[in-house]
């Protein structure tokens, strides 16, 4: 596979890459307030637009037939719901005996129970061609 091909298959976390460093060498720009208003954009714009995409991309058949996997949507409900924060808690349990601070293993206890955002696993889940459409009613 050559460079090219490769720079087009990985757009997207390449895409993250350059933002991230764009961000780190400029933050002025994505702050509360500042030029791109990311209160506004990134909250009500940004994520909207993710969805319609999503949304405009699905055929109504696919969507009628994602709907009935009921083992897949409890499956995902009971690990990102029930096995993960459990996984973390027993790992938390084993980090508590170390002289890490507290407050930053209740700050990863807390980040461990959070669901994963809705909107970057939609891309990702496009991005390497998975259930795009069964993704859609998991969350």
């Amino acid at each position: 596979m050559g460079l090219l091909e490769r720079l087009r298959k990985e757009w997207f976390i390449l895409g993250i890459v350059l933002v991230i460093a764009v961000a780190r060498l400029e933050p002025a720009v994505g702050v509360k307030g500042g030029p791109l208003k990311p209160e506004i954009t990134i909250t009500y714009i940004a994520v909207s637009a993710i969805f319609f995409n999503s949304g405009l991309s699905l055929k109504t058949e696919e969507l009628t037939s994602a709907l009935m996997h009921v083992k897949l949507h409890l499956f995902v409900q009971i690990f990102t719901l029930v096995f993960f924060p459990t996984a973390i808690w027993l790992f938390l349990q084993l980090l508590s005996i170390t002289p890490i601070n507290e407050w930053l293993l209740k700050g990863l206890q807390t980040v461990g129970c959070m669901p994963p955002p809705v909107s970057s696993a939609v891309i990702l889940t496009k991005a390497v061609g998975g259930n795009e459409v069964g993704f859609i009613f998991l969350p």
